[in-house]
Protein backbone atom coordinates (compact mmCIF):
# COMPACT_ATOMS: atom_id res chain seq x y z
CA UNK A 1 0.00 0.00 0.00
CA UNK A 2 2.87 2.71 0.61
CA UNK A 3 7.22 2.39 1.76
CA UNK A 4 5.65 2.28 5.39
CA UNK A 5 5.51 -1.06 7.18
CA UNK A 6 2.97 -2.50 9.29
CA UNK A 7 2.32 -0.77 12.25
CA UNK A 8 2.86 -1.77 16.18
CA UNK A 9 -0.30 -3.06 17.89
CA UNK A 10 -0.03 0.22 20.31
CA UNK A 11 -0.50 2.38 17.61
CA UNK A 12 -3.07 0.78 15.91
CA UNK A 13 -4.92 1.01 19.32
CA UNK A 14 -4.30 4.33 19.35
CA UNK A 15 -5.47 4.56 15.50
CA UNK A 16 -8.48 3.00 16.58
CA UNK A 17 -9.52 4.92 19.56
CA UNK A 18 -8.92 8.36 17.72
CA UNK A 19 -11.61 6.76 14.69
CA UNK A 20 -14.18 6.01 17.25
CA UNK A 21 -13.64 9.42 19.27
CA UNK A 22 -14.13 11.14 15.54
CA UNK A 23 -17.19 9.61 15.18
CA UNK A 24 -18.49 9.64 18.30
CA UNK A 25 -17.88 13.53 18.27
CA UNK A 26 -19.58 13.69 14.71
CA UNK A 27 -22.85 11.67 16.18
CA UNK A 28 -22.91 13.80 18.96
CA UNK A 29 -22.59 17.02 17.16
CA UNK A 30 -25.27 16.42 14.40
CA UNK A 31 -27.81 13.97 15.90
CA UNK A 32 -31.08 14.90 17.56
CA UNK A 33 -31.96 11.53 18.45
CA UNK A 34 -31.67 11.05 22.23
CA UNK A 35 -30.74 7.24 21.76
CA UNK A 36 -28.20 8.14 19.25
CA UNK A 37 -27.09 11.00 21.64
CA UNK A 38 -27.05 7.99 24.51
CA UNK A 39 -24.95 6.25 21.77
CA UNK A 40 -22.39 8.59 21.07
CA UNK A 41 -21.64 9.38 24.61
CA UNK A 42 -21.06 5.89 25.04
CA UNK A 43 -18.61 5.49 22.08
CA UNK A 44 -16.54 8.35 23.14
CA UNK A 45 -16.53 6.77 26.80
CA UNK A 46 -14.96 3.88 24.48
CA UNK A 47 -12.76 5.50 23.01
CA UNK A 48 -11.22 6.52 25.79
CA UNK A 49 -11.09 3.24 27.43
CA UNK A 50 -9.05 2.36 24.65
CA UNK A 51 -6.52 4.41 24.44
CA UNK A 52 -5.82 4.58 27.94
CA UNK A 53 -5.20 0.72 27.47
CA UNK A 54 -2.78 0.94 24.91
CA UNK A 55 -1.17 4.23 27.16
CA UNK A 56 -1.72 2.34 30.59
CA UNK A 57 -3.19 5.08 31.41
CA UNK A 58 -6.12 6.17 33.94
CA UNK A 59 -9.31 6.54 31.26
CA UNK A 60 -10.97 9.09 32.93
CA UNK A 61 -8.14 11.18 32.06
CA UNK A 62 -7.97 10.28 28.64
CA UNK A 63 -12.00 11.14 28.60
CA UNK A 64 -11.77 14.40 29.68
CA UNK A 65 -8.87 15.09 27.11
CA UNK A 66 -11.14 14.02 24.25
CA UNK A 67 -14.05 15.37 25.43
CA UNK A 68 -12.05 18.74 25.64
CA UNK A 69 -12.59 21.01 23.02
CA UNK A 70 -9.44 20.90 20.99
CA UNK A 71 -9.72 17.12 20.19
CA UNK A 72 -13.68 18.49 19.31
CA UNK A 73 -12.66 17.12 15.09
CA UNK A 74 -13.78 14.62 12.85
CA UNK A 75 -11.09 14.91 10.42
CA UNK A 76 -7.39 13.99 10.27
CA UNK A 77 -5.52 16.30 11.81
CA UNK A 78 -2.10 17.65 9.72
CA UNK A 79 1.05 18.91 10.43
CA UNK A 80 3.71 20.71 7.59
CA UNK A 81 7.45 20.12 7.24
CA UNK A 82 9.79 22.03 5.25
CA UNK A 83 12.22 20.21 2.86
CA UNK A 84 15.19 22.86 2.40
CA UNK A 85 18.29 22.32 0.82
CA UNK A 86 21.49 24.39 0.29
CA UNK A 87 23.56 24.50 -3.12
CA UNK A 88 25.60 21.25 -2.07
CA UNK A 89 22.08 19.42 -1.55
CA UNK A 90 22.61 19.16 1.76
CA UNK A 91 19.43 18.54 3.47
CA UNK A 92 18.33 20.62 6.40
CA UNK A 93 17.52 18.95 9.86
CA UNK A 94 16.62 20.48 13.14
CA UNK A 95 17.51 18.70 16.43
CA UNK A 96 14.85 18.87 18.92
CA UNK A 97 14.66 19.89 22.69
CA UNK A 98 12.58 18.19 23.82
CA UNK A 99 14.28 14.82 23.09
CA UNK A 100 17.49 15.28 21.21
CA UNK A 101 16.34 13.77 17.93
CA UNK A 102 16.51 14.92 14.47
CA UNK A 103 13.64 15.56 12.13
CA UNK A 104 12.60 18.09 9.43
CA UNK A 105 11.51 21.81 10.34
CA UNK A 106 7.69 21.15 10.66
CA UNK A 107 4.79 21.34 13.07
CA UNK A 108 0.73 21.18 12.98
CA UNK A 109 -0.69 23.92 10.74
CA UNK A 110 -1.91 26.67 12.21
CA UNK A 111 -5.41 27.94 11.54
CA UNK A 112 -5.26 30.96 9.59
CA UNK A 113 -1.81 30.10 7.66
CA UNK A 114 -2.29 28.45 4.13
CA UNK A 115 -0.23 24.79 4.37
CA UNK A 116 2.97 26.52 2.96
CA UNK A 117 2.70 29.88 5.39
CA UNK A 118 3.05 27.03 7.87
CA UNK A 119 5.26 25.41 6.38
CA UNK A 120 7.58 28.85 5.87
CA UNK A 121 6.90 29.60 9.24
CA UNK A 122 8.49 26.57 11.30
CA UNK A 123 11.20 27.13 9.16
CA UNK A 124 11.78 30.24 10.30
CA UNK A 125 11.11 29.80 14.01
CA UNK A 126 13.11 25.93 14.51
CA UNK A 127 16.13 26.93 12.14
CA UNK A 128 16.28 30.90 11.55
CA UNK A 129 16.23 30.37 7.57
CA UNK A 130 13.79 31.96 5.25
CA UNK A 131 12.39 30.55 1.81
CA UNK A 132 9.82 30.27 -0.75
CA UNK A 133 8.05 26.95 -0.87
CA UNK A 134 8.11 25.59 -4.70
CA UNK A 135 6.50 22.41 -4.50
CA UNK A 136 4.52 19.92 -2.74
CA UNK A 137 6.83 16.27 -2.64
CA UNK A 138 4.25 14.83 -0.93
CA UNK A 139 1.23 13.55 1.16
CA UNK A 140 2.11 11.22 3.95
CA UNK A 141 -0.97 9.53 6.22
CA UNK A 142 1.07 9.19 10.04
CA UNK A 143 -0.54 5.68 9.69
CA UNK A 144 1.70 4.28 7.39
CA UNK A 145 5.13 6.29 8.22
CA UNK A 146 6.13 5.16 11.96
CA UNK A 147 5.36 8.36 12.94
CA UNK A 148 3.89 7.20 16.45
CA UNK A 149 1.21 10.24 16.82
CA UNK A 150 -1.92 8.88 18.76
CA UNK A 151 -4.13 10.60 16.48
CA UNK A 152 -5.02 9.97 12.64
CA UNK A 153 -2.70 12.76 11.43
CA UNK A 154 -1.35 13.84 8.03
CA UNK A 155 1.96 15.40 6.97
CA UNK A 156 2.56 17.61 3.88
CA UNK A 157 6.17 18.18 3.01
CA UNK A 158 6.86 20.71 0.64
CA UNK A 159 10.07 21.37 -1.14
CA UNK A 160 11.32 24.92 -0.06
CA UNK A 161 14.06 27.35 -1.70
CA UNK A 162 15.84 28.63 0.77
CA UNK A 163 18.18 31.50 1.13
CA UNK A 164 21.75 31.62 1.43
CA UNK A 165 21.36 32.49 5.31
CA UNK A 166 23.46 30.01 7.59
CA UNK A 167 20.85 27.95 9.85
CA UNK A 168 20.27 28.70 13.54
CA UNK A 169 18.84 26.63 15.86
CA UNK A 170 15.04 28.58 17.72
CA UNK A 171 14.08 28.08 21.54
CA UNK A 172 12.77 24.79 20.98
CA UNK A 173 15.98 23.39 18.95
CA UNK A 174 19.35 22.90 19.83
CA UNK A 175 20.95 22.90 16.61
CA UNK A 176 20.03 23.39 12.99
CA UNK A 177 22.43 21.89 9.91
CA UNK A 178 22.54 20.58 6.64
CA UNK A 179 23.58 17.25 5.75
CA UNK A 180 24.45 15.25 2.78
CA UNK A 181 22.74 12.18 2.15
CA UNK A 182 25.23 9.58 3.85
CA UNK A 183 25.73 11.82 6.62
CA UNK A 184 22.08 11.72 8.12
CA UNK A 185 22.26 11.06 11.80
CA UNK A 186 20.97 7.82 12.98
CA UNK A 187 19.20 9.32 15.81
CA UNK A 188 15.86 10.42 14.13
CA UNK A 189 12.36 11.24 15.68
CA UNK A 190 9.91 9.37 14.91
CA UNK A 191 8.59 8.52 11.29
CA UNK A 192 11.85 10.64 10.14
CA UNK A 193 13.96 7.69 9.47
CA UNK A 194 11.22 6.96 6.89
CA UNK A 195 10.53 10.35 5.45
CA UNK A 196 13.77 11.68 5.12
CA UNK A 197 15.51 9.19 2.69
CA UNK A 198 11.78 9.07 1.00
CA UNK A 199 12.42 13.54 0.94
CA UNK A 200 15.97 13.09 -0.61
CA UNK A 201 14.24 10.62 -3.28
CA UNK A 202 11.42 13.12 -4.26
CA UNK A 203 13.77 16.05 -4.36
CA UNK A 204 15.75 14.33 -7.58
CA UNK A 205 12.46 12.67 -8.92
CA UNK A 206 10.49 15.52 -9.34
CA UNK A 207 7.70 13.02 -8.12
CA UNK A 208 4.90 13.91 -5.41
CA UNK A 209 4.05 11.30 -3.19
CA UNK A 210 0.84 9.88 -2.13
CA UNK A 211 -0.14 6.64 -0.44
CA UNK A 212 -1.84 4.77 -3.19
CA UNK A 213 -5.92 3.75 -2.61
CA UNK A 214 -7.93 2.71 -4.87
CA UNK A 215 -11.72 1.79 -5.01
CA UNK A 216 -11.89 0.01 -8.26
CA UNK A 217 -13.23 -3.58 -7.44
CA UNK A 218 -14.28 -2.95 -3.70
CA UNK A 219 -17.66 -3.25 -2.21
CA UNK A 220 -18.51 0.30 -1.04
CA UNK A 221 -20.85 1.32 1.27
CA UNK A 222 -23.88 2.81 -0.17
CA UNK A 223 -25.79 4.39 2.56
CA UNK A 224 -24.93 7.96 0.63
CA UNK A 225 -26.04 6.81 -2.88
CA UNK A 226 -29.59 6.74 -4.23
CA UNK A 227 -31.44 3.32 -4.00
CA UNK A 228 -32.16 1.65 -7.18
Amino acid sequence: MSDAKERPLQDELFMLADELRAMATLDGHFSRDPYQLEHADRMMSMAARLAALAEGTPPDHIERLFRAEPWFHASPAFGVEAATFDHEERLLLIQRKDNLLWALPGGFAEIGHTPTESALKELWEEAGVRGQAARLLGVFDGRYWETGARIHMVRLVFLVIGDDAPPVPGKECLAARYFHRDEIPHQLHLGQEMLVPKVFELAGSGETFFDPATTVGVDLPRYQRPEG
